[in-house]
């Protein structure tokens, strides 16, 4: 099981220490748009074909406000622009490091 120890906002990057002492270092920008909920990513329609919705970004679009721990595999991450349904599991934020 992955394990995050510590995360901390250093300039434009998400900087992750994980629990086998290894450390990694996301853009923000990435982060955002990467995000992986429904409102960004789209989801199925009743015919199962994925609606994705057209995503326009602004400066505070990858701000980070805030970083909240959602059970042991993931966080939640607020950015200044007021979104914050995206939940990032450990394994989203290793593959995106």
């Amino acid at each position: 099981m992955i394990q995050l120890i510590n995360n901390t906002v250093i300039g434009n990057e998400l900087a992750l220490v994980w629990g086998d002492g290894s450390e990694c270092y996301i853009p923000l920008e990435t982060l955002r748009k990467h995000c992986p909920c429904a409102a960004c990513q789209g989801e199925p329609d009743a015919m199962g074909y994925v609606v994705k919705p057209a995503v326009a970004h602004t400066d505070l679009s990858f701000q980070l406000v805030s970083i909240q721990h959602v059970g042991g595999y993931a966080l939640q991450l607020k950015w200044a622009d007021g979104h914050s349904s995206g939940i990032y599991s450990y394994e989203l934020l290793q593959s995106l490091a």
